[in-house]
């Protein structure tokens, strides 16, 4: 890398931490958007309750109304009494007393519960894996998520969430059994039917929501189906509300980092995947047809596909307060679905549970895999990482190697891979090295700043008589920076490594800690990763190695402190990083480090150097772009003799 990479990089950093400080929230700020969180925590909070109490008013005011129930649970009261209950739940008031219920079904991948009080899924659970605390893995907790629907019946607005549905498995009612298991290939139909006051053995009038559910897939298909409404809801409705809330549980050990891949994802019907901005609060207003809709996080999601699309939807997410060590942001969706009132409606959707695995995406076919963020926003980023990386990490995979020697290998690969190009670099600075001296000297006849066009004139004339390009070691290195970008990318991306251990790392998805510290060091964290130390270490030692072969006393001043700046500040920046990632970029700068001494030693500088000096007596014949430019020069210094003149 040369001295002028390194400027770049250090302006680079320079200008982004410095523009995160200036974007950074002032303390007012951050106090009014804490306010504003608490807020919208409290009215949710009293909605809740004001929907609980409703409820309850209802189902006592009902129970005294209606004492005697039958078996399947619809009520046969007089018609007084059923036209009391109607006020309340329009024509489903025989769907609207019962005893909450909750049944298990188990997979292989997941444990769910399903809740006959409303037809839901209560809580998903996914039992191959854990928490950052080792704790069961919930992507749906139950704790004020909602998935309900939201029409009028008998002008009245109903939801589903208040109708007692009875449970169907695999087209039988369930009598006494709560508790599902399914053996390796087995498949279940688990159904819940909520019935209108219609409804009779001759005219079937319900409400339907069956799950098809495989053992071992994280997949789940589920239609919802609305059979012999035409009374039961309003003839003019045109749309059904889908109303789908969570309350999204904290996963990983670094919250922070978990926010920051946290929001929600959704694809347009016309194959276009979009999302709302991570890291902050937001809503967008889906006009158009969208094909799914995805609660992500950080290594799992939660994914409602319609297959025959969904017509518009709202989406939020609201970012819970720091102190709430269990939870980290509400995710809400609104979805209309189109609605015919003269004939029966099926909406065919899915389910996705799971996690964000990169081969189980793009199985699927349908753009799950944009959710991952391996670059998509520059094509050769994202194409290095699906083409290149990813393969050679699966390959790697397949050998059961601990991940700490996968990552050891695919950098060693990759290096030389790169072989060619770093080759080009090193005797692109030999070159330059070589020639050190006489561009020195060249300083010293030009040392005036009204000078500097004659310096620059004659620096590229001695380049070109020596047949040497200055920009042949800057080259190779912007070949390198995609495959850098795509490895930042991959690392805290890649579920694989979550949990993995490597020597002292437990989880190479996240840092690694050697010190936990009693207080935070502002852009550096409350602990040490070693890792980073490593890393940060191996470049001081690079930077010094590459100042010593590039050294001259005639560098701009302060010019080797410079150089050590961009080490201390990645210090800070990847201390939170995963360290799978700090582990790699160790790997390659000790990997370059033998390239060095490989290549200093397979290059014979004395010989280079007289390929050099006999280059500078051959004829050299100026390209028309030369000549263009030492004709612009000569006009530039023609016209500052005449201003000097007046």
């Amino acid at each position: 890398m040369t001295r002028d990479n390194i400027i770049g990089l250090i302006i680079i950093a320079v200008i982004i931490i410095g523009y995160s400080i200036w974007m950074a929230p002032s303390e007012e700020e951050r106090l009014e958007a804490r306010r504003i969180q608490d807020s919208i925590a409290e009215v949710q909070r009293m909605q809740a309750e004001a929907r609980q109490r409703q409820l309850e008013e209802t189902t006592k005011t009902v129970e005294e109304q209606i004492p005697e129930m039958v078996t399947d649970g619809t009520v046969t009261p007089d018609s007084l009494d059923q036209q009391r209950l109607r006020d309340r739940m329009g024509y489903f008031s025989r769907s609207a007393i019962g005893q909450e219920e909750l049944f298990v079904l188990e997979t292989e991948v997941m444990r769910l519960t399903f809740n006959n009080k409303g037809g839901h899924i209560q809580t998903a659970e996914l039992t191959e894996y854990k928490r950052f605390n080792q704790e069961p893995l919930m992507l749906i907790t139950g704790e004020d998520d909602q998935f309900t629907f939201i029409f009028f019946s008998g002008n009245r607005n109903v939801s589903t969430e208040n109708l007692f549905f009875i449970p169907y498995i695999n087209n039988r009612p369930i009598s006494d059994e709560r508790h599902f298991t399914l053996a390796e290939n087995e498949r279940a139909l688990f159904s819940m039917r909520a019935y209108s006051d219609f409804h009779s053995e001759e005219q079937p009038s319900y409400i339907e929501i069956e799950y098809d559910i495989a053992a071992d897939n994280y997949m789940i298909d589920f239609d919802i189906r609305f059979i012999g409404m035409r009374e039961a809801i309003a003839p003019n409705t045109t749309f059904l509300t889908l109303d789908w809330q969570q309350k999204l549980p904290r996963q990983e050990k670094s919250r922070q980092n978990e926010l920051n891949n946290t929001t929600v994802f959704y694809k347009y019907a016309t194959n276009e995947v979009s999302r709302l901005r991570p890291g902050r609060d937001g809503s967008e207003r889906l006009t158009t047809s969208v094909r799914w809709i995805s609660f992500k996080q950080q290594f799992f999601s939660t994914v409602l596909i319609g297959k025959e699309g969904m017509a518009n939807a709202d989406v939020a997410n609201i970012t819970l307060p720091e102190d709430d060590e269990e939870f980290l942001k509400i995710m809400t969706a609104s979805i209309n679905l189109d609605y015919d009132a003269r004939t029966d409606n099926v909406y065919p959707m899915q389910w996705f549970l799971g996690p964000n695995n990169y081969r189980l995406f793009t199985s699927l076919d349908l753009d799950l895999e944009r959710k991952i963020p391996l670059g998509w926003g520059f094509f050769l980023t994202s194409w290095i990482n699906r083409f290149v990386v990813i393969p050679i990490f699966n390959y790697l995979d397949g050998f059961d190697l601990n991940y700490g020697i996968i990552i050891l290998i695919l950098t060693f690969l990759l290096k030389l891979i790169l072989l060619p190009i770093a080759y080009k670099t090193y005797l692109s600075q030999a070159k330059m090295r070589l020639l050190k001296p006489e561009i020195d000297e060249l300083s010293k006849k030009f040392p005036k700043k009204e000078d500097a066009m004659k310096k620059q004139q004659a620096t590229m004339a001695l380049y070109k008589k020596a047949g040497v390009n200055p920009m042949a070691g800057c080259i190779p290195m912007l070949l390198q920076l995609p495959i850098l970008i795509a490895l930042f990318r991959f690392f805290p991306a890649s579920i694989e490594l979550r949990q993995e251990g490597f020597l002292w790392a437990d989880d190479l998805s996240s840092y690694d800690s050697i010190l936990d510290l009693p207080f935070s060091i502002p852009f550096y964290g409350d602990h040490v990763s070693l890792f980073t130390l490593l890393m940060a270490g191996s470049m001081i030692i690079y930077t010094h190695m590459n100042s010593q072969m590039m050294s001259s006393s005639s560098q701009m001043p302060g010019m080797k402190t410079m150089l050590y700046i961009m080490p201390v500040m990645l210090l800070g920046i990847f201390n939170n990083f995963a360290s799978g990632l700090s582990y790699y970029y160790f790997l390659a700068n000790v990997i370059t480090f033998g390239q060095m001494f490989i290549f200093r030693k397979f290059i014979d500088e004395d010989a280079l150097h007289a390929k050099i000096e006999e280059n500078k007596k051959k004829p050299v014949k100026k390209s028309k772009w030369q000549m263009r430019m030492e004709e612009l020069a000569k006009q530039q210094e023609a016209q500052k003799k005449k201003k000097r003149k007046r």
